[in-house]
């Protein structure tokens, strides 16, 4: 029976990313969700309901959960788990209800994003070659556990807003031919566990484009596997409201889509959870921006960490309230 269901599984996934141009995903980062419910945080729906999150989000237009994951974590309940076992666990409930899975290594113990991009503690003593090595056999094993449960993630992200680089020092922005070595170990692991899986580079700021460029014009100098330009589009870091800034945004998507011919995707967005109206417009209207990337290059927004509520979190950017109830901006994706 094992058999059978991998069959449906894979049949599932090429059936999903066939037409891949056309299709949208509207999704979210939901990794702190086993923390919170075993923790004890309740959620409701709209109405007061006791309801599974999840089926909350596929019943407000989600379908695709991202997932991050850190090599050897500690169990704080906010900066922790996200191990190997709890992500993959994750990983299949989402499948069962039907969602696509999005995977971002973050390749650390804990948070990497622009200002800190930490080697795994036992990664530290590594020679830049066993460093290659080792990033090739950890994304491997990870790929294999997953397809031993029937999973192939739509999408892989080889490191989390790697503007600065990933794995430092080693894969610094200031040293792009071994970066674009570290990135190219990861996306071949990818390959060959699972052809069909889409690869995402993520950086941060998606407004910038000089950053942009500047990245992935040194990424394709040496001719790094990937198929998918991940953002991340805060207009609360940014310091200005989204009306301000979408326009850069979506100037930038179109432009790098014709560029390099990749698809586009914000892979990480938010705004205040006390902003309930705003939040809702802003995520309503990038929605209809990033389909209307030129070439249907756009393929899709995730909202992180929506879920996170700051009574549990102390995360301002979330989208659902103390109560256990979530906010106007989880009706956006219905759109």
């Amino acid at each position: 029976m094992k058999g059978y269901h991998t069959f449906l599984v894979l049949l599932f996934s090429f059936t999903y990313l066939k037409g891949y141009s056309s299709e949208f995903f509207k999704g979210a980062d939901v990794s702190w969700l086993p923390q919170m419910e075993e923790t004890g945080f309740v959620f409701y729906d709209f109405d007061g309901t006791r309801k599974d999150v999840l089926t909350i989000l596929k019943e407000n237009g989600m379908n695709i959960i991202r997932l991050r994951t850190w090599v050897s974590p500690s169990k704080d309940s906010v900066n922790g788990y996200c191990g190997k076992d709890d992500t993959i666990k994750m990983a299949i409930r989402c499948k069962k209800m039907g969602f696509g899975v999005m995977i971002n290594f973050h390749y650390s113990d804990s948070w990497a994003d622009p200002s800190k991009q930490r080697k795994p503690k036992d990664w530290e003593k590594l020679t830049f070659l066993q460093l290659k090595d080792k990033v090739y056999e950890y994304t491997y094993d990870f790929m294999e556990s997953l397809k031993e449960e029937g999973i192939y993630p739509e999408f892989v992200q080889i490191g989390n807003e790697i503007n600065a680089g990933m794995l430092w020092p080693d894969g610094s922005y200031r040293n792009f031919r071994k970066l674009a070595s570290l990135i190219s170990s990861g996306a071949k692991a990818v390959r060959d566990v699972s052809p069909n899986t889409k690869i995402v580079i993520h950086l941060a700021n998606g407004h910038d484009r000089d950053l942009f460029v500047w990245f992935f014009e040194n990424l394709n100098r040496y001719f790094t596997d990937y198929d998918v330009i991940g953002m991340s589009y805060y207009p609360y870091w940014i310091g200005k409201s989204w009306r301000e800034t979408i326009g850069a945004l979506v100037s930038n998507m179109n432009e790098l889509a014709l560029r390099y011919g990749k698809y586009v995707m914000v892979v990480e967005t938010g705004g205040p959870h006390y902003e309930e109206e705003d939040t809702y417009e802003m995520i309503k209207n990038l929605i209809r921006e990033v389909r209307n990337v030129t070439n249907k290059k756009g393929i899709g927004v995730l909202y992180w960490e929506p879920q996170g509520a700051f009574v549990w979190s102390r995360y301002s950017l979330s989208a659902w309230g103390d109560d256990g109830r979530p906010k106007k901006p989880i009706k956006a994706f219905l759109w």
